[in-house]
């Protein structure tokens, strides 16, 4: 009866996350692929295009198989409806930017894993509004939330394209012609933007202790399940293709790293912070992040690899 009163006033929640805030996490977020993309070169995207089978394996773990899954899991669990809404955003992410440097530890193939981020943000403009609104809209709960949101695909798209697209872009044209000045500015930029990132974490952490202390067991199994899951869904699927164990490392990485920060942020810009899905979204943000250290700790460890 108690959990039934909790989930009920879930979206009644109001996560401390003001405006000022909303804007340190766009300008964060941009930072830190503009960082990301330092490291990204036209060539990485000709590798990818050599060998066209690891770009459908990529995109059809992460685009496709991961949004189809959690949709059927939401169907079979039948979460609260922001609850499932959260995790379809977070399929429909693309992948987290800290998934290059857990490649690295967990002895994967980090050239694969920044052209496929590359190639996955690149994507995920066109793709994250289009499974948003796809497989929200398949499941009835989540269509009603849809509705009263009134959510504009083409104003996704452009944040999405303002803080991942151009950012990307400018990185690259730096890299290509300023390859010395681009090394020297990631040397700095790169471990300042994540610190920045993971600060604007703790601190939204911190401001909402109470609401994580009664509330992130209602949210606690969905996210682990939901992550493992998506481990699991990349690594099988590079598998099935008889990609190489580094291969299907990375893969496995891409698509269960995905970007929580982004979720969030177009939680509080299009859905007014609803409670449900900026709670599940937040614990995300902060969950795999350690999943991902503790899956890349192991892999690096094993000799066999």
């Amino acid at each position: 009866m108690l959990l039934n009163i909790k989930l009920f006033q879930i979206d009644s929640i109001q996560i401390n996350f003001d405006t000022e805030a909303l804007w340190m996490l766009n300008i964060a977020l941009a930072i830190i692929m503009f960082g990301v993309s330092l490291d990204i070169s036209i060539d990485d995207f000709k590798r990818l295009f050599k060998n066209p089978k690891i770009i459908l394996v990529g995109i059809l773990s992460q685009f496709i198989l991961l949004p189809l899954f959690t949709f059927l899991l939401v169907i079979i669990i039948k979460p609260h409806p922001s609850f499932a809404l959260g995790m379809i955003l977070i399929a429909a992410c693309p992948v987290g930017n800290v998934s290059n440097f857990f490649s690295k530890m967990a002895k994967g193939n980090t050239a694969l894993s920044i052209s496929l981020t590359a190639f996955a943000t690149l994507v995920c403009i066109a793709l994250t509004p289009i499974n948003l609104n796809l497989w929200g809209s398949l499941y009835p709960p989540t269509k009603a939330i849809l509705k009263t949101v009134n959510l504009n695909p083409y104003e996704l798209t452009k944040l999405v394209l303002l803080i991942l697209g151009i950012p990307l872009l400018l990185g690259m044209l730096v890299n290509y012609y300023h390859k010395e000045m681009a090394k020297k500015i990631n040397i700095v930029l790169k471990p300042f933007s994540v610190s920045v990132f993971l600060l604007l974490i703790i601190i939204a952490l911190y401001d909402n202790a109470n609401i994580f202390k009664n509330h992130i067991h209602l949210v606690l199994f969905l996210v682990i399940f939901h992550n493992l899951f998506a481990y699991f869904i990349g690594y099988s699927t590079a598998k099935l293709f008889k990609l190489s164990t580094k291969d299907c490392k990375t893969i496995s990485i891409e698509t269960g790293i995905q970007n929580g920060g982004l979720g969030l942020l177009l939680i509080f810009s299009f859905f007014d912070g609803l409670g449900g899905m900026a709670l599940l979204a937040a614990f995300w943000g902060v969950w795999d992040i350690f999943s991902g250290m503790l899956l890349a700790t192991y892999w690096g460890r094993k000799k066999k690899t």
